[in-house]
């Protein structure tokens, strides 16, 4: 297509898309609502206790998994974009819906750790086929007269998709019903196969038919990829980008679970309906009285979505490097409101500061990689942009799982306030036990785990024992804990990565790239 030069007005430049692009935008649309819908409880779920129907897993395993496979979702691209290229948009699509209509599917039914992992794993191979082939097909179809308009359309289709998911969840599941998640994820995806198969035609152009084998291509993907990480001033910003996709991450890692277990979201529903049911709608539902932890995570996506335009126009003329600098500030605190009380309207406070930290910042991370880009090889540096949402995405897992599972995971520190007062706790077998990170053990009388036990105990079990024993009941229980413990301390780990992410790259700015333009010239 060629529009370019023209004068276009608005119904003009609608009309300048083909088909193919609104194809893939509505596709984007139905892929986020099908991963959103089930990445915003998934965190939840991996540790949630066994008798709601959770998988009941520690938070170092559940970390390691949510981490490890999303982050290589991230990096998976750099193979399957070569795949794609090869074979065909239509049937990596094909390919891709495949996989993950299977793997949605199949999540909602494992309940082993290897297998969650295995099947999660695969998932990811999926999403990591679907994810550079929606973005090619957009580039493709549009020019330097509308590309600014038709990649702002499909990235509004990300957080539409993004906000519908988890907002269609968080209404159907109730307390148990984790199951739905994966039900609406195999739906939006059968509807992204049926677009695939019966509307959308594949172009010409969109099979690389170039002499290079397929492995050479993908040789030559890393390959680029090192040869852009050889400047020095594109290496060291990706690093320092690092520390903003691990804080980024803690909405869906770490803040879920932390609600779940230390905030009463009945008297923030309740709260918020006496002033608005209709605002009380978007974090809860009306039967259950009670906000969702996965719809308020979701405000983020919702404040994107009705502020962004306006976001993206304040500071339309700033420094990328200084729209980053600032953005990272807000978003050290919003995530250190959301944190620090046991208050849902600070909360809720706190993820609307941090999507305007979001909206600020991550635009303009693309933006400052194009700055710095030598003439010539923009999509080289570009390429790189998977790399520090990779390694933050790791990084992330680890802190949500190990360092939240130390400071903060009630269930541990109910295990510490058994240890303190000296209580032993026993199953429905009346074997004793205690809780490690790879789940509930049997011990003897003197502490030694014993190998091959059976045991019959859940997360819930274990703690209104712990309760029951020092006299006190569930509510009075979760406040001793957290008056004795601070689980709200982990904010300060949030807040560190967020002051040195920010200081960091002040120092890059300031310091470090003078210096380089110093020595250039």
């Amino acid at each position: 297509m060629n529009t370019e030069n023209k004068n276009l007005g608005f119904i003009g430049l609608m009309k300048s898309f083909p088909k193919p692009f609104w194809v893939a935008s509505i596709m984007e649309l139905f892929e986020r609502v099908a991963w959103y819908g089930m990445f915003a409880i998934l965190a939840m779920y991996l540790v949630a206790s066994k008798d709601i129907n959770g998988l009941g897993f520690t938070d170092d395993q559940g970390g390691a998994i949510i981490g490890f496979v999303t982050g290589t979702l991230y990096f998976l691209p750099l193979i399957t974009g070569a795949i794609a290229d090869k074979i065909g948009y239509k049937k990596s699509l094909i390919i891709a819906y495949t996989i993950l209509a299977i793997g949605y599917f199949a999540l909602g039914y494992v309940d082993s750790y290897w297998g969650f992992f295995a099947v999660f794993m695969f998932l990811a191979l999926g999403a990591a086929m679907f994810k550079p082939v929606a973005s090619a097909i957009v580039t493709r179809n549009t020019d330097k007269s509308n590309s600014s308009m038709g990649f702002g359309i499909f990235y509004m289709m990300v957080n539409v998709g993004g906000w519908i998911g988890p907002f269609i969840v968080g209404k159907m599941r109730g307390e148990s019903n984790w199951q739905i998640a994966f039900n609406i994820a195999v739906i939006a995806v059968i509807i992204n196969l049926l677009f695939v198969l019966l509307v959308f035609k594949e172009e010409k152009n969109d099979i690389n038919e170039t002499k290079q084998s397929l492995n050479e291509t993908i040789k030559q993907s890393f390959s680029n990829i090192w040869e852009a990480l050889k400047d020095s001033r594109l290496t060291i910003l990706l690093v320092i980008m690092i520390g903003f996709w691990t804080l980024f991450n803690q909405l869906f890692y770490t803040l879920p679970k932390y609600i779940a277990d230390w905030v009463d979201t009945s008297k923030l529903f309740n709260t918020i309906n006496d002033f608005s049911p209709i605002l009380a709608s978007l974090i809860g539902d009306a039967q259950e009285a009670v906000a969702k932890p996965e719809l308020l995570i979701n405000l983020d996506a919702f404040a994107i979505i009705i502020f962004q335009i306006l976001i993206s126009y304040i500071i339309i003329k700033w420094k990328p490097i200084n729209a980053m600098i600032i953005g990272f500030i807000i978003v050290s605190v919003g995530i250190g409101l959301a944190f620090y009380f046991r208050d849902g309207l600070f909360i809720i406070l706190g993820i609307v500061i941090f999507a305007i930290g979001e909206m600020t910042a991550n635009p303009k991370f693309s933006a400052y990689i194009a700055e710095i880009s030598p003439k010539g090889k923009e999509a080289l540096y570009m390429g790189t942009y998977f790399l520090p949402v990779f390694v933050g995405n790791v990084i992330a897992g680890w802190i949500s799982g190990s360092v939240y599972g130390k400071m903060s995971a009630k269930i541990s520190l109910a295990q510490n306030e058994a240890i303190a007062q000296g209580i032993d706790i026993i199953d429905k077998n009346n074997q004793l036990v205690i809780y490690t990170k790879t789940g509930f053990k049997a011990v003897d009388e003197t502490g030694n785990i014993l190998k091959d036990v059976a045991i019959d105990i859940t997360k819930n079990d274990y703690i209104a024992q712990v309760a029951e024993k020092v006299n006190m009941n569930a509510a009075d229980f979760t406040q001793h804990l957290w008056d004795t413990y601070h689980p709200n301390e982990i904010l300060w780990v949030f807040v560190g990565i967020g002051i040195l992410t920010f200081l960091s790259l002040i120092f890059y700015d300031k310091v470090y790239v003078k210096r380089l333009d110093r020595l250039k010239t």
